[in-house]
Formats: C-alpha cells, structure tokens, sequence
C-alpha cells in the first residue's frame, strides 16, 4: 500500500471518530441554531436589524479602540 493513500486513511478514520463524538445536546443546539437565526431576522424589521448591527458594530470597534 502506497504511503500517502495510508496516511489518507488514518486521518479519514481520525476525523470519523471525532464527528461521531458529538453528544445529542450539541446536535440539538447547532440545528436550532441553524434555523432560529433565518427565523429571527424574518420577524423583525429592516429598521430593527440596522439598530442591531450598528450596536454589533460598535462594540467591536470599542474592544479594539481599548487594546490600542
């Protein structure tokens, strides 16, 4: 067996692994993440969602105005 089609293996069997250890709670809560974001931004207004990202945009700039 060629060398790179085995380490091509190993990291497949490796990562398999690691996606099956997710436990049923985080399943739930990136589904729900998934959809309640699409979900909130049709229920509330153009108007709203600007206010929100202004707020958003704000402290962003506010954290790196405190670290300069």
């Amino acid at each position: 067996m060629d060398l790179n089609v085995r380490a091509f293996r190993v990291v497949q069997q490796a990562t398999d692994e690691n996606l099956s250890t997710s436990t049923p709670k985080q399943a739930a809560a990136r589904k729900g993440g998934l959809v309640g974001g699409p979900s909130r931004a049709k229920s509330i207004s153009h108007e709203r969602r600007v206010e929100i990202a202004k707020k958003a945009s704000r402290a962003r700039w506010a954290k790196k105005e405190k670290h300069i």
